[in-house]
């Protein structure tokens, strides 16, 4: 009894938002007594996009491509200013196609690895706090970028026109002031390559191996811009992943998955509720870019977009409001907490400088960001 309480203070540790999202879609189904109308709540669009995004991804990890292209691009540094450039851009623009929290289980401990073989660690806080502001910023500009991107781009059938509008701007603006936060460093030249860093031997076939992941990822894009269904879509997934390598299956966050499962649930009950659907509806209509951002802060920006998604139509502002706010707060964007592990794990005694340098650098941009938002969304 003991270890199953521990073992289950442990997972919702791990696992707040699932806990959180999971005990609001108990609740409101006893408000709403569960009948056939439930199958129309989940966007099962959403859903299978995710899941074969997720499984592809993994596929081409599995594979190191991700490694051999940082160690490739690390070679080329020759001071610690460039080094932190190349890390800081390379989580900026990978996470607009593997999403930030790939982006930063794949970069973060490279990071680490690398700062400590030039006896650099001093500066390892501040660069993992900006791969981290990177990846966030970085994964808004595409549609599979994120989860917040691929469900809001899925319900609300955005145009691609509109979606860019809502997010390029600060992307771009974003760059700029992690360029010019990066430029201001001192540079510290070290001698010869990065021992350990050298681009390992390429593998025999490596191209052709990862052309099953290439097609399944055409499929995936054909079925973002609506081109194909994505039932058949999600079917050929499975079917080729079973036949090439069975063992990513286990690679794919299926708490994520059962998390918008129960924020679909949750939703639907509310909006079943004339007297609670009025008041969300009052409270987040015309407001959506503040609605979103101050929610993010709270619960994370991916249950804000879910959450919110249902109480508005402007999914334009929603979808800006979601993707800066996952600036702020350490919990605003859940991949942030994958720098926190992976950094207060290697430096347990820094944990609070982290917290402290995290918080600063993230007021700062998403202030600067958010008055942008502001501005903009009154001339447009």
């Amino acid at each position: 009894m003991n270890k199953a309480f521990i073992a289950g203070i442990k997972f919702f540790k791990q696992e707040t938002v699932f806990c959180v999202s999971f005990v609001l879609a108990v609740i409101s189904a006893f408000i709403v007594m569960p009948d056939g109308i439930y199958r129309t709540y989940p966007d099962y669009r959403t859903l299978a996009l995710l899941f074969c995004l997720m499984i592809i991804v993994a596929g081409f990890q599995s594979h190191g491509v991700f490694a051999l292209l940082g160690q490739s691009l690390i070679k080329r540094a020759n001071g610690t200013r460039k080094l932190s450039v190349i890390m800081v851009l390379l989580c900026f623009f990978c996470s607009m196609v593997i999403t930030n929290d790939v982006t930063l289980i794949t970069f973060v401990p490279f990071t680490i690895q690398v700062y400590r073989m030039i006896g650099k660690e001093e500066k390892l806080l501040k660069v993992v706090v900006l791969e981290t502001i990177g990846a966030n910023l970085g994964s808004m500009a595409t549609p599979i970028g994120n989860p917040q991107n691929i469900y809001l781009c899925s319900i609300s059938e955005i145009s691609m026109g509109r979606f860019f509008q809502a997010v390029l701007p600060y992307a771009g603006l974003a760059l700029v002031m992690l360029l010019l936060v990066l430029w201001k460093e001192t540079d510290e030249i070290f001698a010869g390559n990065i021992v350990g860093t050298q681009e390992t031997e390429k593998k025999e076939g490596l191209f052709a191996a990862l052309l099953p992941y290439l097609f399944l990822l055409g499929l995936c894009l054909l079925v973002v811009f609506r081109v194909l269904p994505y039932g058949p879509v999600l079917v050929c997934v499975a079917v080729v992943i079973f036949f090439v390598n069975r063992k990513l299956f286990k690679s794919v966050d299926y708490v994520l998955l059962f998390t918008f499962l129960c924020f679909f649930v949750f939703i639907g009950n509310m909006k079943r509720m004339p007297a609670v659907s009025s008041l969300l509806v009052s409270m987040v209509k015309g407001k959506e870019l503040w609605a979103g951002i101050l929610a993010s802060q709270v619960i994370s920006n991916v249950p804000a977009a879910v959450l919110l998604s249902g109480f508005t139509g402007n999914y334009g502002e929603l979808l800006t409001g979601v993707n800066l706010g996952g600036l702020g707060t350490l919990i605003a964007s859940l991949a942030s907490l994958i720098s926190f592990k992976f950094y207060s794990r290697e430096f347990p005694s820094k944990k609070g400088a982290f917290f402290k340098g995290f918080t600063l650098w993230n007021v700062v941009f998403l202030g600067i960001l958010a008055v942008a938002a502001g501005v903009l969304s009154r001339l447009c």
